[in-house]
């Protein structure tokens, strides 16, 4: 049996921006990394997770900053119904630019066929724009101009996560779920 690793299947790999958070400035002392999501973004991304289950996403792995709303994002994002068979949790992650967040997807497992990202801006929305093959769909466009919460891009691809590199995905769909 061939080693999984050598294996070119279709993989799918969801680039989450994370939800509304509070602001800064509600809390000035509250560092940054610990900003929970605002009602606003609970709701958006309650409305995330059923876009993901009404296009039969189910993640494998989910890599996720370790930011308290990414953190959050995600587990109302699962209690919309949305399941996975792990969560990685990485420091790495935290305003991360887009090779940072390539060497995070590099490590997922190559038997994972599904991979949620759940992260923040800029590096979500640059690694969307990096990733995508087709730059003049609406939607590619729209994805450059603006990346706002909770939006989401969803890529194709059949390279290996570990080789994955810029223009090597196919832009499925790009969404900015409201509640």
């Amino acid at each position: 049996m061939a080693d999984p690793s050598d294996l070119l299947i279709d993989r799918t790999l969801v680039l989450l921006r994370h939800a509304k958070a509070v602001p800064p400035e509600t809390n000035p002392e509250l560092p940054d990394l610990e900003r929970p999501l605002a009602e606003r973004g609970r709701a958006d991304a309650s409305a995330a997770g059923r876009h993901l289950v009404a296009q039969g996403i189910e993640p494998d792995l989910v890599l996720c900053s370790p930011s308290k709303r990414t953190r959050e994002t995600w587990k109302v994002v699962a209690e919309a119904g949305v399941t996975a068979k792990d969560v990685w949790y990485d420091k790495r992650m935290y305003n991360a630019d887009t090779d940072a967040l390539l060497d995070v997807i590099h490590e997922a497992p190559a038997e994972a066929r599904t991979v949620v990202v759940v992260g923040h801006a800029p590096g979500i929305p640059w690694l969307a724009d990096e990733l995508a093959l087709d730059g003049t769909s609406p939607e590619r466009i729209e994805l450059t101009q603006k990346y706002p919460t909770t939006g989401l891009a969803i890529l194709h691809l059949t390279t290996r996560w570990a080789d994955l590199a810029a223009n090597e995905a196919d832009l499925v769909e790009y969404v900015v779920p409201r509640a």
